[in-house]
Parts: structure tokens; sequence; C-alpha cells
């Protein structure tokens, strides 16, 4: 264990002068020319009086209204405690799904660029070995934790990686120090490695290396929580900052939790999903994150409400989500262990702690439509309700509970609508930001990177990195609008597009257009939603997406549809020549 006498602004002073000198020596090459430069052209972060340690936390399907603050009944003290502390985004985006959100949160650039323009499962035809759909981050894509390592840092990650499941493309190979991390898009979360989709093991490498084998008391999030405190605490005696990557699994299908964690949630949700949708959305409203005269999306019309299931149906629906709340409930406690061993090294407050869902709640289920991984849950796994929740059960939340999860919006996971793409996210850093409670500027997952590099002193070198030439990044840096120096991030509007499985969407403004293909499964639609055409809301008074406008305003979705093929020519966008089943 580390010094706690020792102030890590005391440890940084003594680093930047050894390694002034250092790079003074013509001898010296710890890392390439290209690398150095990123700590030589350093530029300060506003106020920043030293370089912070950094935490960034991401949950995996974690719906919009999930946590305590953001309207949830689970117990999430720890994260609702530094929320509160810090910055909360009411208006925060990420991509529809998780490899897509984890390329552009590591990279800075849109998903397309950064070298996933589409799950690499699901691939079309006419998206294979195309620039940008490789599959992982390409070469033309400098990382966070290169830069940060060039510049000293050390660099740790546990938890989900997806972005490449080879040595090559591991997280060894792309900046971080240490790793252990489930390579693939999820798991189950005990020791047995169950794979996601089909006979064999999950693959899980630990700096780089492929394991045959976890520990016998693995469970992910209680895992990934200690070995992070593990890595930090190797390094704490040195004058490094640490940048920690905890990605944690949780909440991602299939839904399994220890015993103990099911059993603080058992009744909690007998109510049903109808009930639990309400409180949520008028919690919302009460906190002040949505307006008090939102409309809500309804439930899919296929849906049944909760008072026409029968009591077994009730019986296992209930089950389902009070696994959800236990996986969320234990996401915040072993979060909770990594923010108190911090604070008994005295680093709490010397870290910049970030926190996001990589995409809206997941809503499929297993009994429609997803035939390859209903054929495997019934292969692999005891689904029974007395089995459900244990490490050989494979259990997902399904829509209707989804739809309480992100609360007011229109779909979720998987979908370009709002319920897919906005998430739960705030930050806090006492040193700069002041709690100011809940910000509503919209903000997207690539100001991520700029952000954090700017708050680091750490410049991107924007045309070369190792060899490699690299794009720019799309980012923004939020320094200036969190330590409340500029009243906003942009002195335009905000514009952006999203793509994933020829769903699509651009926003303006206010504005927003949104192309559905036609998936049969879905039907019958909500009243209003077409599929196969550009449909026109205005969120400002359209939160739920119910109420297309483009016949009014024809000159305003011209021009976002303008907007929108501006952004596929400029990030390279291929529509797939078929639509997958999810």
């Amino acid at each position: 264990m580390a010094d706690t006498g020792i102030k890590r602004e005391q440890k940084w002073f003594l680093s930047a002068m050894v390694l002034a000198l250092l790079f003074t020596i013509c001898s010296f090459s710890a890392v390439p020319q290209s690398s150095r430069n990123v700590v030589e052209n350093a530029q300060p972060a506003g106020q920043v009086s030293s370089r912070p340690n950094i935490l960034l936390i991401v949950a995996d399907d974690l719906g919009y209204t999930d946590l305590g603050v953001y309207g949830s009944e689970i117990d999430t003290p720890n994260l609702d405690a530094l929320a509160r502390e810090g910055q909360m985004f009411s208006q925060f985006y990420s991509s529809s799904m998780c490899s897509p959100t984890r390329a552009m949160l590591l990279s800075g650039m849109d998903n397309h660029r950064a070298g996933v323009g589409n799950l690499y499962a699901k691939l079309a035809d006419n998206q294979k070995g195309q620039i940008g759909y490789e599959g992982y981050l390409r070469n033309g894509v400098v990382s966070l934790p290169e830069l940060l390592q060039a510049a000293g840092y050390h660099t740790y990650i546990t938890g989900k990686w997806h972005l490449g499941d080879s040595e090559e493309h591991s997280p060894a190979a792309r900046g971080f120090e240490k790793s252990y991390v489930l390579t693939e898009s999820g798991a189950g979360h005990f020791s047995n490695m169950q794979s996601l989709s089909g006979p064999g093991l999950a693959i899980y490498r630990e700096n780089g290396k492929k394991l045959d084998s976890l520990p016998a008391d693995f469970y992910s999030t209680r895992f990934y929580a200690s070995k992070m405190i593990d890595y930090i605490d190797q390094g704490l005696d040195d004058t490094k900052p640490f940048f920690a990557y905890l990605a944690f699994t949780a909440v991602h299908f299939p839904l399994q939790a220890p015993e103990a964690s099911i059993e603080k949630y058992n009744g909690k949700y007998d109510q049903g999903y109808d009930v639990l949708h309400a409180q949520r959305f008028q919690r919302l409203k009460e906190l002040g994150i949505i307006p008090a005269d939102t409309e809500a999306s309804p439930p899919l019309p296929a849906e049944k409400p909760w008072d026409q299931l029968s009591e077994q149906e009730r019986k296992v629906s209930a089950k389902s989500m009070e696994i959800y709340a236990a996986m969320i409930d234990d996401l915040d406690r072993h979060f909770g262990r990594v923010i108190d061993y911090l604070k008994d090294v005295d680093e709490y407050d010397n870290t910049l702690v970030f926190f996001m869902s990589d995409n809206g709640a997941e809503g499929h289920r297993l009994d429609d439509g997803l035939v390859p991984l209903q054929e495997w849950s019934h292969q692999c796994c005891d689904n029974s309700y007395g089995n459900m929740g244990r490490p050989d059960s494979y259990v997902m939340l399904g829509p209707n509970w989804a739809r309480a999860a992100v609360g007011p919006f229109r779909m979720f996971k998987g979908f370009t609508t709002e319920g897919g793409i906005r998430v739960p996210a705030f930050i806090r850093y006492p040193a700069v930001i002041q709690g100011d409670g809940i910000r509503k500027e919209v903000l997207t997952v690539m100001d991520v990177m700029p952000t954090l590099l700017e708050f680091a002193k750490v410049s991107h070198p924007v045309t070369e990195f190792n060899g490699h030439k690299v794009l720019p990044l799309q980012g923004r840096s939020l320094v200036k609008l969190l330590s409340n120096r500029a009243v906003s991030v942009s002195d335009r509007e905000f514009s952006t597009g999203w793509e994933l499985l020829g769903k699509r969407a651009y926003r303006k403004g206010d504005w927003k257009i949104v192309w559905q293909p036609d998936q049969k499964k879905w039907e019958p639609w909500v009243d209003g939603i077409k599929t196969e055409q550009w449909q026109l809301y205005n969120l400002a008074v359209d939160l739920a997406e119910m109420h297309d406008l483009s016949a009014r305003y024809p000159q305003k979705l011209s021009e976002l549809i303008a907007l929108w093929e501006q952004y596929v020519q400029e990030n390279g966008v291929i529509l797939p020549d078929w639509i997958s089943e999810y």
C-alpha cells in the first residue's frame, strides 16, 4: 500500500522534474519520438494545478432511469453521491450498441471512422473488408490509453473490451499497461465462462494472453472492481498518475447475480412493469431531468399489460427484474469499494471520475426473433424459475421492463431513437468542477476523450502517432463548460448523426430525423411510426418521438436529410444491404 502521507501533487512535481531532465538526454528513448511530442506539447487544462488520476466507469446496457439520481428505486448510493458532488448530464448520447460506443469513447471520433461501423458479427456482405468496418480500433486511430501512457500515465482496464478478440487487437496492444478483459460482447457473469451465443468458452484475456479458466470465485462485478484496486495499488508508490478504465459487464444479459443479492429485491417488482414505468417517469419530472409536461412513449402494441399476464407469467417476469436490480445494486456496491480504496490512500479528490452507460437498456427478448440466442439458451442452461439468475441460467429483461428503464423515450438498445442512444452520465472532479446539478447541454461520448486529454494536459498528435497517420478528433473538450468558463461548448448548433444496422438518425439543435428499417418482429408499431422513410421530430416538445412533423415542416426535413447525407460521406458510412434481426 502506498504512503498515504505523500500527496499526489507533491509526487507529480518530482516526476515532472525528472521527466524534463530525461527528455533532454539524447540517448534516452522510452517511447517513440511522435509519442514523446504528446508530452512535450501538452497544454494546460484551464486552472488545473496538476494532472489528475482518471477513473472511467462504463456500465453495460444500463438504462436512463436505472440509478437513484435518475429516478430509480434501486439502491445506488455510491454512484448517486458522486453524481450529486459533480455534474450530471440529461442529454448525453452514446451509440445505440456497445462496441461502437466503446470505439467512440476511446477514439474521440465517429464509430464508422474508428473501425467499428457495425458489430463485426453483424456485418453485411457489402461492409466486409471495407475501411471503417474492421471490427477493432484501426491504425488510423490513436486511442486514449495510448496517448495517456505516452504522457506518463499508468493505464489499466478491467471488464469488457469488445474492440477485437485477438491478442493483436487486445487492450495490451492499444496502450493498456495492465488488462483483464472479456473481449466479446457478453458472457455469463460467473466462473464457468458461459458463452453468449453458442458452444465453446467466452474469450477472456489478461495482459493480451488468452485465459483457459477464471478464478473459482469469479463474479464479474466483484472481480473487476477488485482487480482494478490491485492494479492501482501496485503502481501507487511511484510518481505516475493513473488512468483506470473500469468497464463492468453488468447489466448485459444473461442476467445473473449471487442469490443473496437477488434475495434483497424479492417481491420488489410484484406491482409490474406498467407501475414501475409510471413511478420512474414521475420521478424524472420531480428531479427536473425532464420537463413536467413531457409525454411518454406508449407500450408496444404487441405487449400485454401487466394485469393481463397469468400468475406464472407475472412471477417469472418479476424475477427477471429482481435479478436486473440486484446486478445494478452490486455494480454500485463494488464500485463503492474502489472509491473507499481511493479515499484510504488519499487519492479520491485528485481522481477525476467519469461514469456513463454504453447504450440504452436491453429490450429484445429471446422468444421473439433472436433465433440463435434462443436456441442456445435452451441448450446451455436451466431457465426454470428456481434457477433464474444462477451461473447456468440465461435470462433477458424484455421490452416492458426496458421501457421502464428508458423513461419517456421510445424503444431501447439497438435503436437510434432516444431510448437507444440517450444514457445516464456524470463527472466529478472537485478541483475544477463544482457540483452544479444537472447540465442540459447536448453532449456525446466523442467528447469524453478530448475532455480527459485536456484535464491530463495531453495533446492529440492530430496527424501521426507511432508511425501511423491518424485522424483528428471529432469530439469537443468540455473543460471550459464544466469549469463554468463558457456558456456553451460551441458557437454553432449541436449537430451529429447515428447509424447502426441500417437504423439511422440525425440531430441538429432540437430537431431530429429518424429512419427505422422494416422489421416485422416489432409489428404492429405504435400509431404514427412508419418504417422505410424519414420522420421528423422536435425534441424540445416531443422527447418520446411520437409526433412526426415531416409533412408540416418539409424544409426542415430536407435540411436534416442533407446533413445526414453529408454525415454519411464524411464518416464513410456504408448502409448494409441486409437488415439484421436485431
